[in-house]
C-alpha cells in the first residue's frame, strides 16, 4: 500500500494539536477548583489508571513528585486486590480514563470516597460512571483518536498527559518551588549536583591534600607534589594558613630560567597570591572560577572558615562528578 508518510505524520500531529487546543478551550471552574483542592491537600495525590491511561498516570505522579507535590501511582488493577489500602482520608485520588467505564477504576473510586479521600477524574466522558463517583471532573473532549482505526489511545492519552503536566506545573508555581528545591529532588542530575555539591564534598583532604610548611626544602616540596599527584602544593605557616601555592607551572618557570631550584627557598618559587575557595562554597562555582579566568587553572587550595588550608580541589575531580 502506497502512503505519503510525511502527510500521515502531519495528520497525526495536527490531530493531537487540535485535541490539546480543544482541551485548553474546555478549561473551566472544575479545573480552578481542582488546583485549589490539590494545593490544600494535606496528604498525597494518588494517581491511578489502567492500560495506556495507567502509563500516563505513572508519568503524572512522577512529575508531581519531582516538582514538589507528594504523589504516587496506584495501578487500578492492584487497587482492586489490596493496594487501595494506601489511600488515606487526607489524600486526593486523581483517576485517569478516557471512557470512564474501566471496571478496575470504577471499582476503587467508591472505596476511596468511603475512606474520605477526594476524587478528581480526568476523562473524555463527563457523564461516565467514573465521573459520577468523582468530586471534580476535568473534561478532556476527544473527537477521535489519531489511530487510523480510531481505537489505539493517542489523542486521549496526550490530552490526559497535558492536563497532568499542567496540574503539576501550576502547583509547582503555587508552591514557589525553586531551582534549589528541584535540585534536592534530583541529586543525581547535573542541575542537582551543581546546586547541591559543595567544595568540601569534592576536595582532596586529609592524606590526599598536598600541603607543605613554608620552612620545608624545595626537595620536600617536590616530593609532596609528586606523591600526592595533584600537580601543585599549598604552602602553609605554623597556623595552617595559606601563604602561597606552587604548581607544575611555577617549577617549570624556575627550571627554564636556569636557576638551581634545590638551592632556592619555597617563597622564591611559590605564587604568594593564589586564588582559593572555601570548603562550604558551591562546587560548580569553583569550577567556573577555574575555567573563566583569563588564564584558566585546574586546581585551587581550599580553606575553612578559620582560613586554614583543609584541602585542594581539582578540575578533574569536578568533571568526574558530572559537573
Amino acid at each position: 500500500m502506497k502512503m505519503d508518510v510525511l502527510a500521515e505524520l502531519r495528520r497525526v500531529l495536527e490531530l493531537e494539536l487540535y485535541t490539546i487546543k480543544r482541551v485548553a478551550d474546555a478549561i473551566g471552574p472544575d479545573y480552578e477548583e481542582a488546583f485549589r483542592v490539590l494545593f490544600a491537600c494535606q496528604g498525597k495525590v494518588v494517581v491511578t489508571g489502567v492500560g495506556k491511561s495507567g502509563i500516563i498516570a505513572q508519568k503524572i505522579a512522577a512529575t508531581m513528585v519531582s516538582t514538589g507535590t507528594p504523589a504516587m501511582f496506584l495501578h487500578s488493577s492492584d487497587g482492586m486486590h489490596g493496594d487501595v489500602g494506601i489511600i488515606k482520608k487526607d489524600d486526593i485520588v486523581l483517576a485517569i480514563g478516557k471512557s470512564g467505564e474501566s471496571n478496575e477504576i470504577v471499582a476503587i473510586l467508591p472505596v476511596a470516597r468511603k475512606i474520605g479521600a477526594t476524587v478528581i477524574s480526568i476523562t473524555a466522558q463527563p457523564k461516565s460512571t467514573m465521573a459520577r463517583h468523582s468530586d471534580l471532573v476535568l473534561h478532556t473532549p476527544i473527537e477521535e483518536e489519531a489511530c487510523p482505526l480510531n481505537m489505539a489511545p493517542t489523542c486521549s492519552t496526550t490530552a490526559a498527559l497535558v492536563v497532568g503536566d499542567a496540574l503539576a506545573m501550576v502547583l509547582m508555581k503555587l508552591r514557589d518551588f525553586n531551582p534549589d528545591d528541584f535540585a534536592m529532588n534530583h541529586p543525581g542530575g547535573q542541575l542537582g549536583k551543581r546546586l547541591i555539591l559543595i567544595v568540601g564534598d569534592v576536595m582532596r583532604s586529609g592524606e590526599a591534600n598536598p600541603v607543605v610548611h613554608v620552612s620545608s626544602t624545595t626537595r620536600v616540596m617536590l616530593s609532596e607534589i609528586t606523591r600526592k599527584r595533584a600537580g601543585a602544593v599549598s604552602v602553609i605557616d605554623d597556623n595552617q594558613h595559606l601563604l602561597g601555592l606552587v604548581t607544575d607551572y611555577d617549577i617549570r618557570r624556575v627550571l627554564e630560567s636556569g636557576k638551581d631550584i634545590f638551592s632556592m627557598p619555597i617563597q622564591a618559587v611559590m605564587n604568594p597570591n593564589p586564588d582559593f575557595v572555601v570548603d562550604h562554597d558551591n562546587a560548580y562555582r569553583a569550577l567556573e572560577l577555574m575555567e573563566k579566568r583569563e588564564k584558566p587553572i585546574s586546581l585551587l587550595p581550599v580553606l575553612n572558615r578559620d582560613k586554614k588550608v583543609v584541602g585542594m580541589i581539582h578540575l578533574h575531580d569536578l568533571v568526574a562528578r558530572g559537573l
